[in-house]
């Protein structure tokens, strides 16, 4: 790995650590993410979020047709104080506390083990080392490839396979070298609400999420991703939530961004834009519903360059969040990263190809959010007045 400064705008500056791999949410197998044995299966399967899918994730970047659009930089540790931007510090001494003693269940699904600690310090501080690199001039485009994901942190507790909000802690990093608006667009299949609780009362931090529609899932995720959270005091109409039906598909995600994204980047120009990427919105991911192929992946990211060209002067940092096919999460990466090199032509075809997908049903809901949206926004304000 180098840390080069080849700035050029047709590279992608790829933020790794191989201590990230130490992390495991538990040591046995079971039923998905519960581990659990129900003592009638032969064959029990190890958690989603394990070190292999982001094995093929950097493997396809170093290997795979992109690999001369890439530099690779060593991640680092974040410090204590990085996470203080985001997090309360009672919570952060919970996590020190747990990784010492060898680890603790926090939450449904996410379990901090030996290495797990370690590894979402690499999480956290990789992030905001590639930020930093954006920030310092050395590049417009960095990707943090990093794990464990981060969005579902909230300030004062995990969520979702979730211990530290990586890219909430670095748009701190951005906010405080003196940057005045952040966009944070969130694809990934599952509602980003760690990321907006952390942003809920603030006007210089746009979060949007496209997610599917599944609502809360418990007392660690008390948000339900519906358009009526909409922010809090004067971060009122800086919280943009897009709740998609199962199975909208590249043409319904396509259009969502270019109905409710785009316009909202628009009134708010931010001077950074992070994208908060999870591979599992594909068509074949075991925790999503919903039908994305590799070219909607490609289109997003084209979007969001376009956009980065035309609000930010192109700087975009990419998070990594889930994605739990091991090959198919590995192929959406890369045509993601083909998207926001804006080439002329794909440079990997797609393995499994066509899905079928009907993209009225997005097509309907988008209107209904186009519609509801400022109506919500509006009523929300009168009452906080």
């Amino acid at each position: 790995m180098a840390d080069g400064d080849e700035s050029s705008d047709e590279l992608i500056h790829v933020f790794w650590h191989d201590g990230m791999l130490a992390h495991t949410n538990s040591s046995s197998y079971g039923v998905f993410d519960t581990l659990q044995d129900p003592g009638f299966l032969d064959v029990l399967e190890p958690h989603p979020e394990n070190a292999d899918r982001v094995r093929n994730m950097k493997s396809i970047l170093q290997r795979g047709p992109i690999s001369p659009y890439i530099r690779f930089h060593q991640g680092r540790a974040a410090t204590q104080q990085e996470l203080l931007y985001f997090h309360t510090p009672e919570y952060v001494q919970e996590l020190i506390a747990a990784g010492k003693s060898g680890g603790k269940f926090l939450c449904s699904g996410t379990c901090l083990n030996v290495g797990s600690w370690e590894a979402a310090l690499l999480a956290a501080g990789s992030t905001c080392k590639a930020m930093q690199h954006i920030l310092d001039g050395h590049a417009k485009l960095a990707y943090a490839l990093v794990r464990p994901p981060g969005h579902h942190a909230q300030p004062s507790h995990a969520d979702g396979y979730c211990f530290l909000n990586n890219a909430g802690i670095a748009v701190h990093v951005a906010l405080m070298s003196g940057y005045k608006r952040i966009a944070v667009i969130d694809i990934d299949v599952h509602y980003g609400n760690g990321t907006a609780e952390g942003f809920y009362e603030r006007d210089d931090v746009l979060t949007v999420s496209l997610h599917m529609n599944h609502g809360s899932w418990g007392p660690s995720h008390p948000q339900t991703g519906q358009l009526d959270e909409v922010g809090r005091g004067k971060g009122i109409g800086f919280n943009l939530n897009i709740p998609l039906p199962n199975g909208s598909g590249d043409q319904g995600y396509e259009y969502a961004m270019e109905e409710l994204v785009v316009p909202a980047l628009g009134a708010f120009k931010p001077e950074m834009l992070v994208l908060v990427i999870g591979q599992d919105s594909s068509a074949f991911d075991p925790n999503g519903r919903q039908c994305i192929t590799m070219e909607g992946y490609r289109k997003v990211a084209q979007i969001i360059r376009q956009q980065a060209e035309l609000h930010t002067g192109g700087k975009v940092l990419v998070v990594q969040e889930g994605g739990y096919h091991l090959t198919y999460a590995a192929y959406c990466l890369h045509a993601a990263l083909e998207g926001l090199l804006s080439l002329p032509q794909a440079l990997l075809s797609d393995p499994i190809a066509y899905y079928p997908e009907d993209e009225t049903f997005a097509v309907e809901r988008v209107k209904q959010i186009k519609y509801q949206y400022n109506s919500l926004v509006q009523k929300a304000r009168t009452s906080s007045s």
